[in-house]
């Protein structure tokens, strides 16, 4: 495990305190994973989402013992919590838990000890000594009753195909709903063994792996799960249904094989297989592009259930079908969500925004590049069809905002293509893998994955993430452009679509073409109104904004008269040519009157490939060598990038 030598003795000390007996795949308008708003309660009292009176504690473990008969509405069983007291005077501990649900009894040393429920999710144990300050200790609450979600929240009892099924889905605020828990985003669990009994004909799935599966008499079989990576409440998750389940072998980048282990409904096997075949190959993707897999010494898997869509709980993902989009959306939560959770929900893009361009990312990588830029239309559609809205979420108390998905899943993924596209594949992939590393098996902010980036990019930030984060709406460009003889004329207005932000500073792709020849500029876009003034070494007949649509934005291309004035016409004096390339491409640095600049030359993947000094005014480099792809330079002045250019190898 990917866990400090301090947090593996926390598991060893935890361990002698236990007791022994306690869519298809081009479907890309169908968001079906964006459904977790709708499978949340409305909670009376949905604003106290974090309760101070659990914070005098650190969670270590828990042992869940519940008894489950899914063709009935209901829980019978006992959370075992072991707790560091944090606090001086540690005399009661808190917890939130729903009184819906009736307590037969807390046990505390073999002793019966009293507790109340003061508020609808408030319980509170008195503890018959005070506890020394850094102390670990264990209560045991056994309780039983029907959940108060009813249906429509974190604790569901449905059929299938005349089947019984009974689950959870405890994003945000559900888990209080059916288990005594700490229910923010502050305190991970360090560790959780999960025991369900249900009866013969049925299977139970949840977090970690499956230690044992018995027979305990009377037509009941006990299925043990062992967890042994910190998990957020939230993620602690049961299923039980009459599963039939097969396993798909999973060939990580250490060289280890790692199980991908599925319940499926009878009636859907066929179809699963095919998905998660497919998802073995993202997730062999995403270990390769990311850090490795976050939970490699246990598992991933799949636990079909009956909410329409999907939720990423630990190590096993609950779907509701097995489509392309959806299994890698919950599978990227892993890493994103999971490993790295958010810490605020506020922050949720940080799970749902991460998801969804990992989603993409994936058929970027897999699928027809038609169905990548379908994609990213999709979401440009879906964000720029209402003028405001920011990534962060404005309240935090509203289930439907945190879960907004045209502001924290797609419009989150799109300021990640936007950071990709300004940072460049090799600086973004990194700042994200020193994101997760730090990060790891922790709550994140959104200004600690900012950090990261401008650490690894040396790019001041705040501007874009004014803009982009917390900032609300898009730009909208207008691109005049005018050939003369001797040199191309393109202006760039922008209007924001919302007062929170005033302009969006972006560098803007361009795309130029005529006489059978074409070039992709990058324009460094300060200020609306600004001109650039470029000699691509070809007469131009069309321009075309945007093309591979990494920006955010809506535009309209017209061609015009464009009268240079007498200030500062930010100009931009570098050309590479020709594009497409055969055996060498010449950089001209037509007005630049200083030649103290370098380049570097990357390959479709962002691996740097060669760099060096440009000191004539233009000169050639070998590019003869290289495989027919698409190809990207940076030309930096004084170590800082001035200029992006794009070119094919034929």
């Amino acid at each position: 495990m990917m866990i400090s030598t301090i947090k593996s003795l926390k598991y060893s000390l935890i361990l002698l305190l236990l007791p022994l007996v306690v869519f298809s795949q081009n479907d890309l308008t169908n968001d079906v994973y964006c459904n977790k708003a709708s499978a949340a309660r409305y909670l009376i009292g949905l604003e106290k989402y974090s309760n101070p009176l659990t914070e005098n504690y650190d969670l270590k473990y828990y042992r869940f013992d519940w008894q489950i008969d899914p063709a009935v509405y209901g829980i019978k069983g006992s959370a075992t919590p072991y707790f560091q007291v944090l606090s001086d005077g540690f005399a009661e501990i808190n917890f939130d838990f729903s009184n819906q649900l009736t307590i037969d009894s807390i046990i505390y040393h073999d002793s019966k000890v009293t507790f109340s429920q003061p508020q609808e999710y408030l319980l509170t144990v008195q503890l018959p000594k005070v506890l020394a300050t850094e102390s670990i200790d264990s209560v045991s609450i056994f309780y039983h009753g029907a959940p108060p979600s009813g249906g429509f929240g974190s604790f569901i009892q449905s059929t299938h195909a005349g089947a019984p099924a009974l689950w959870t889905l405890s994003e945000p605020f559900g888990a209080q709903d059916w288990w005594p828990c700490k229910n923010g985003l502050t305190d991970k669990i360090d560790s959780v063994d999960v025991f369900v009994t249900t009866q013969n004909e049925y299977r139970a799935a949840s977090n970690g792996i499956l230690a044992s599966e018995i027979n305990v008499g009377n037509g009941l079989k006990q299925f043990h799960w062992k967890h042994r990576y910190p998990i957020a409440p939230y993620l602690v998750a049961i299923s039980v249904t009459n599963y039939v389940t097969y396993v798909d072998e999973v060939h990580l980048s250490d060289g280890k094989v790692m199980p991908m282990l599925n319940y499926v409904y009878p009636e859907s096997i066929d179809n699963a297989k095919i998905g998660t075949a497919n998802n073995v190959r993202v997730l062999e993707y995403f270990d390769s592009l990311f850090v490795p897999y976050p939970f490699k010494n246990e598992k991933n898997g799949h636990a079909q259930f009956g909410w329409g869509g999907g939720m990423e709980h630990q190590t096993m993902s609950f779907v509701v079908n097995f489509d392309w989009g959806l299994l890698a959306h919950e599978l990227a939560h892993q890493w994103f969500g999971d490993m790295v959770t958010c810490g605020d929900w506020t922050d949720i893009w940080l799970n749902e925004g991460f998801a969804t361009y990992l989603e993409g990312l994936s058929r970027e990588h897999f699928q027809a590049p038609n169905v990548w830029y379908d994609w990213k239309l999709n979401k440009i559609n879906s964000i720029t069809s209402r003028t405001n809205g920011s990534v962060l979420v404005s309240d935090p108390t509203s289930v439907d905002r945190i879960f907004s998905s045209r502001l924290s899943y797609n419009k989150g993924s799109y300021l990640l293509h936007m950071l990709r596209w300004k940072l460049g594949d090799e600086n973004f992939f990194a700042g994200l893998r020193n994101y997760l590393n730090d990060k790891a098996y922790q709550y994140a902010r959104t200004t600690e994955l900012k950090s990261h980036l401008e650490s690894i990019s040396g790019e001041d930030l705040t501007e874009f993430f004014e803009d982009w984060f917390s900032g609300e709406g898009f730009p909208t460009y207008t691109v005049t452009w005018d050939q003369e003889p001797d040199k191309l004329l393109i202006k760039l207005d922008q209007i924001a679509s919302d007062p929170s932000v005033n302009f969006f500073e972006m560098p803007v792709p361009v795309r130029l073409t005529g006489n059978g020849q074409e070039t992709t500029v990058r324009l460094e876009h300060n200020e609306s109104g600004q001109i650039f003034v470029l000699n691509p070494g070809f007469t131009v007949e069309n321009v075309e904004f945007d093309p591979e649509l990494w920006l955010l934005a809506k535009s309209s291309v017209v061609k015009g008269n464009i009268v240079l004035g007498t200030k500062d016409l930010n100009i931009t004096p570098i050309n590479v040519f020709p594009n497409p390339a055969t055996s060498e491409i010449s950089v001209d640095l037509l007005l630049v009157k200083n030649f103290e600049m370098t380049y570097s030359l990357f390959d479709p993947s962002g691996k740097l490939l060669k760099n060096g000094p440009l000191n004539t005014k233009q000169q050639k480099i070998d590019v003869n060598k290289l495989a027919p792809a698409s190809y990207r330079m940076i030309i930096y002045s004084a170590g800082k990038p001035l200029y992006n250019a794009s070119f094919s190898k034929i």
